[in-house]
């Protein structure tokens, strides 16, 4: 009638193989996603603890303003006369100071 036919997979010499593989697809991991984010990151922690006052800076929701405060963690910017808002640092997103000073 009907007969069942069982195949077997080779054993050994895949293992190392397989382990092989995935180590392959860690380090490309690494160095196409991990570093290259580690290191925007440290560039972006950088350019915030260069920030002073007087720097005139954009924020994430696009808000324009000066840096009036610098604290541990936040910024008082002015955002007109007599307006300003304390913002978090890392909701700056870029430093316009030279940008507006060179269209000047």
């Amino acid at each position: 009638m009907y007969s069942l036919i069982v195949l077997q997979t080779p054993s050994g010499g895949s293992g190392p193989v397989t382990m092989l593989f995935f180590a392959g697809i860690i380090v490309v991991f690494y160095f196409f996603m991990i570093r290259p984010q580690m290191k925007k990151q440290k560039m972006e922690q950088q350019f915030r603890t260069t920030l002073q006052k007087g720097s005139k800076v954009v924020t994430i929701g696009g808000i324009h303003g000066r840096i009036v405060d610098v604290q541990d963690k936040t910024f008082l910017v002015e955002i007109d006369n007599n307006v300003k808002v304390r913002v978090e640092k890392t909701a700056i997103s870029a430093d316009s100071t030279k940008a507006l000073d060179a269209a000047k």
